[in-house]
Formats: structure tokens, sequence, C-alpha cells
């Protein structure tokens, strides 16, 4: 890659600033936290697998089938 090439401009502007970070790391830090408890924590406890609970493995198509007609 030459270093008047879009992408490496590109890249070197990214690289920098992330490098040259005080503040700017630790609010990544917070978002990411964030982010895991969002993704992992409340999805176990607010979002259970509600196929799994409800059909027999292997008949996943055929319940959603049957729900999507009785509407």
């Amino acid at each position: 890659m030459t270093k008047k090439s879009f992408f490496y401009r590109a890249f070197d502007l990214y690289y920098d600033g992330f490098k040259h970070m005080t503040l700017g790391k630790t609010l990544w830090m917070v978002i990411i936290v964030k982010l895991v408890i969002i993704f992992l924590v409340l999805k176990v406890f607010f979002f259970p697998n509600y196929l799994k609970q409800r059909t027999k493995p292997g008949k996943e198509g055929d319940f959603v089938e049957q729900q999507l007609l009785k509407r």
C-alpha cells in the first residue's frame, strides 16, 4: 500500500487518533462493558429461548409456521 492511498491515510488517521487518546480509552471501556452487560447478562435473564421451551428438537419450523398461520 502506498502512503498516498486512501486506505493508508484512513488507517493512519484512526491509528494515530486511538494511540493518543486519554479520556477516550476510558469511554471506550465503559461502552464495551455496557455492551457486554446488555448482550450477555440481559439476554440470559430476560430473553429465554422460546422455541427450545415450546418445541421438540427438529420441529421448530413447524411451530413457527403454525404460529404465523394463526395470525
